[in-house]
């Protein structure tokens, strides 16, 4: 019996088999062209049961290869080429995103803003000079009162600059006694409180006199979406090896999955609710158990088999859909406040990308439609792979506004 590699056949009269389909060293001129064919791709109809998963990709598979040849294949074109690129690069891009947001996290000394002038400068100086008098009666330290008062006096009829003559100190000193009640110790400020100074002031000057707000749900959703895009490469490269390997990697991608979906609600539970602790440790602890529950039940081996992938797809779109009410609860307590909104905005953005990949990836869209004619590129998991990208970008900009938001409002 001969076998089928991509337009190459390989039969009894031309070559020496063993019973594995390996040839015998005796026949020189079979092994040198088995040598040549023996990694080459082949068709759907020649897998082994356990890679046969989407019947409309008729060619370009990769079957059963040693490992070093595999490693290799990420080099090649294949049907899977293009599945393993598209989420590498998206790990690399989630990389590189999670450095550049480590390193723009504010850290202000109080004692040390160099820059506070120049943000002074900037604002309207008669304004600022009517709301910081009318806040100096109310300051604790009423020593400074006198001096400070004729500080802000001179510093605001110099015409040569700002404030030539006011220490750094007194400025923050001042600044602090004159912040909303909002700025307390409880929402991680540790800021001074005091009530006079009007809003508009207070939130130009608020972000230089703050301490950022804890980033772990932020960082724990950006660990999360560089582990389900990982995966999802390496399992993609590595299922062609074996069938135990093929079931560890399938296990691994299903626990990105889950992974990315549970953090990505991590940061909308927890800035939407970090001054209301009962429902946010609530959301938090139904997404993450739910996510727990998942990667269970994947490890059940009929949970990989090609009938139950509108199972699967329907697992995580529920896991998806879990995080409406969290989103809808949020919006009730700030319907006023334009934060809530825009960042809602990249949450259905999120959810729309989400969604609408998890339906390609069930109906398996557009390749079945015309088979064999999307075996390389543009068959549905590498539209799946992409729509997985551009939503996790997304919920990073809503991670953005959250972390904006509440650094400078607090509860």
């Amino acid at each position: 019996m001969g076998k089928r590699v991509v337009g190459v056949e390989l039969n009894d009269n031309n070559s020496n088999q063993r019973g594995d389909g390996s040839l015998t060293k005796e026949d020189g001129k079979g092994k040198k062209l088995w040598k040549k064919v023996k990694y080459q791709l082949v068709e759907y109809h020649s897998l082994p049961a356990y890679m046969k998963d989407n019947e409309f990709i008729l060619g370009h598979y990769r079957a059963e290869w040693p490992l070093k040849q595999i490693f290799l294949s990420i080099f090649t074109l294949h049907n899977e080429t293009l599945n393993v690129w598209t989420h590498l690069i998206g790990f690399f891009l989630f990389l590189t995103l999670t450095i550049y947001s480590a390193n723009m996290i504010p850290s202000v000394d109080l004692r040390t803003l160099k820059n506070l002038p120049d943000v002074l400068r900037r604002t309207d100086l008669h304004k600022l000079r009517e709301d910081i008098l009318t806040c100096i009666p109310s300051m604790p330290n009423m020593a400074d009162l006198h001096k400070i008062h004729s500080d802000i006096k001179t510093s605001f009829h110099s015409s040569a600059d700002l404030l030539p003559s006011m220490s750094n100190w007194h400025i923050v000193e001042l600044l602090c006694n004159c912040l909303p009640e909002r700025f307390s110790h409880t929402n991680h400020t540790d800021v001074c409180v005091l009530r006079s100074m009007k809003e508009d002031v207070a939130n130009l000057i608020a972000p230089l006199m703050i301490r950022p707000i804890t980033r772990w749900p932020f960082f724990a959703f950006l660990g999360g979406a560089m582990f389900c895009l990982l995966s999802s490469s390496a399992c993609h490269l590595l299922c062609c090896h074996s069938k135990q390997l093929s079931y560890i990697m399938l296990r691994l991608d299903y626990a990105g999955i889950a992974a990315l979906i549970s953090t990505s609600f991590y940061p909308v539970v927890y800035y939407s609710f970090m001054c209301h602790p009962f429902f946010c440790n609530l959301y938090l602890g139904f997404i993450t158990l739910l996510g727990i529950a998942t990667v269970m039940v994947s490890l059940f081996p009929i949970f990989d088999r090609p009938e139950y992938r509108h199972i699967r797809a329907g697992l995580f779109s529920g896991m998806g859909l879990s995080g409406v009410a969290p989103i809808l609860h949020k919006l009730i307590l700030f319907w006023n406040q334009p934060e809530a909104v825009h960042t809602t905005g990249y949450e259905i953005l999120m959810g729309t990308f989400y969604g609408l990949g998890s339906l390609i990836y069930a109906t398996r869209i557009p390749e079945r439609w015309m088979p064999g004619k999307f075996d390389i590129a543009g068959h549905s998991h590498n539209l799946f792979h992409v729509l997985v990208v551009a939503g996790a970008y997304s919920h990073y900009r809503a991670g953005l506004v959250y972390l904006k938001w509440r650094d400078i409002e607090g509860c």
